[in-house]
């Protein structure tokens, strides 16, 4: 076929048939297939090998697909990813999209919508390669190189490039204000004001003062006129940290100034323009409080033209080591000491942790380590706070090694007086018996089935699927 773009397509999906109807479709068409039964040998194919698109089922015999999507786009060159599902909801539908897949739908297929979808995505992977450059950004003190940071600063950096509204989501600590200073920065507003508000700490009595600005005498205790921040921000960047805090009352308001760029201090007459770009962040779920009709939906609208998700610690852990490297030289810096070294077993107590608060609480633990090394010249696991040192000890009690299964539950009864069974017979009856004792054993942990019994993930999965074993 004339112009036909030629791709490398993997199939995840334990239905045989399934992998053959869709091999049956797209092999005509010059594409090479390559079908998996289960997420592992999935996993083990897209180590190996570049695709171009993935096929994913969700419900598979060793986790969820929806589960995996997260995992596949932390590869350095990841497939674009069509979900299918024969139990379709808007729950899967939200949580496929919300985690980076192309398209979701349902069984049975559409042959046609399939590969209509399958061309486009193509179209789309294509089209991106040819006219897609590096974005750089000048990150300062944003570090790390995980898949997950560089996505969220390829995201940061377009958003640098032009003045829409951006909503930066995360939890606390992951370094929101860090995110938005740097857009800024980075942005034709830079030599502008970068005007911070905390909505979390205003009063609802005081919070259109502050963001509005108030005339003199516009409220008792009101000796002076007061220039509002939203004023402040003219020509350059207002930042809104906490906004699911913001008062319903006051959304309205603000609403009104993000599509007119025109306010009204409190108690004034006269309108004032402000040419400001908004940045607002939230660790909050606004679509949930939509429903709840704690936010304005139309507000909402306006403040996710770019919308930056930032990934918790615990999901960039190879980033932990660059940031202790870098906050161990500049606390170092800042108190006068010679830069400290550290054991490996101290990066790995951190790499271990689950850290709650996140960047903010790692950067804090430094600080207290280095106070607390003092003048030694090497970190080690005993500097780390107390309560860190307490959670890692709790947790290495809590995942005691599996036991291996008891010899004597793979024994076949037998009677001198019976009949000898077959030899098929007999084999599948103690692997069966075995493959019983090692669930119990292990509590149906794979990686503890498979160091026991010296088999790989693949061949666990089909003994268990064999056997009629179930994991729970």
């Amino acid at each position: 076929m004339k112009n036909q773009i030629v791709a490398n397509i993997l199939i995840i999906d334990d239905d045989d048939s399934v992998r053959y109807t869709l091999s049956s479709l797209f092999t005509p068409m010059g594409h090479t297939v390559t079908g998996c039964e289960n997420l592992e040998q999935g996993f083990s194919e897209l180590s190996r090998n570049e695709f171009d698109v993935t096929f994913l089922d969700v419900q598979l015999p060793d986790g969820s697909g929806l589960d995996f999507l997260k995992q596949i786009h932390q590869l350095p060159s990841p497939p674009l990813v069509i979900v299918m599902t024969g139990y379709a909801n808007p729950e899967g539908a939200e949580s496929a999209i919300l985690n980076g897949a192309w398209d979701y739908l349902e069984k049975p297929l559409s042959l046609k919508k399939i590969s209509l979808q399958m061309i486009r995505a193509l179209q789309y992977r294509q089209t991106r390669q040819q006219v897609e450059d590096p974005v750089l950004l000048d990150r300062q003190d944003i570090i790390g190189n995980s898949n997950a940071i560089d996505a969220s600063l390829t995201v940061a950096a377009k958003a640098a490039n032009c003045d829409a509204s951006v909503l930066i989501q995360g939890e606390t600590g992951t370094g929101k204000e860090l995110f938005a200073k740097a857009i800024h920065d980075n942005s034709r507003r830079a030599r502008e004001n970068f005007m911070v508000v905390d909505c979390g700490i205003m009063t609802e009595s005081l919070v259109e003062s502050m963001l509005f600005g108030h005339v003199k005498g516009a409220f008792t205790g009101a000796d002076k006129a007061h220039t509002g921040i939203i004023a402040m921000a003219h020509n350059g960047t207002l930042f809104l940290d906490e906004i699911g805090d913001l008062p319903l009352s006051t959304q309205a308001s603000f609403l009104r100034v993000l599509q007119e760029k025109k306010f009204r201090p409190v108690g004034g007459k006269k309108e004032i323009e402000s040419d400001f770009r908004l940045i607002a962040a939230t660790n909050k779920d606004l679509d949930q409080m939509v429903k709840e009709e704690k936010f304005r939906q139309d507000l909402l609208f306006r403040l996710r033209a770019i919308n930056l998700e930032l990934p918790p610690l615990r999901h960039r852990k190879g980033d932990i080591k660059p940031l202790v490297q870098h906050y161990i030289q500049k606390l170092c810096d800042k108190y006068g000491i010679a830069v400290k070294g550290f054991s490996p077993d101290f990066i790995e107590g951190l790499e271990t942790y689950e850290w709650p608060g996140n960047a903010r609480e790692l950067v804090n633990t430094m600080d207290s380590t280095i106070a607390m090394a003092h003048n030694e010249p090497i970190l080690f696991p005993l500097h780390l706070p107390k309560p860190i040192r307490i959670c890692l000890a709790k947790e290495s009690l809590e995942k005691p090694a599996a036991k291996p299964p008891q010899p004597a539950a793979m024994q076949p009864e037998h009677h001198l007086d019976a009949p000898l069974p077959k030899l098929k017979e007999v084999i599948e009856t103690t692997e069966k018996q075995y493959f019983q004792s090692l669930l119990q054993s292990t509590s149906g942990d794979i990686k503890s089935m498979c160091d026991i019994s010296g088999l790989s993930r693949a061949m666990v999965y089909a003994r268990l699927k064999k056997y009629h074993l179930s994991r729970a």
